[in-house]
């Protein structure tokens, strides 16, 4: 598919030093400047979704499972 696309200079000229110092096309980056964005908000979507199908109760339900306990410490 091909599509025009009209930037702002500073964006272009951004995207075309970008691109070069990255060793990648300028379509390269965009397709997957796009591909990262819709993964992004269908995600967000998803999640949207399967939080309107849960309830506090359930919430509660799986919380009541977890060990009362302190927390293990983490060295990191």
């Amino acid at each position: 598919m091909n599509v025009a696309l009209r930037l702002p200079d500073s964006l272009g000229m951004s995207l075309k030093t970008f691109s070069k110092h990255e060793n990648i096309s300028m379509n390269q980056f965009i397709a997957t400047a796009i591909a990262e964005k819709l993964s992004a908000l269908q995600t967000y979507d998803y999640l949207q979704e399967k939080s309107d199908e849960g309830s506090v109760r359930h919430l509660r339900s799986m919380l009541g499972k977890v060990p009362d306990r302190e927390p293990m410490e983490f060295e990191g």
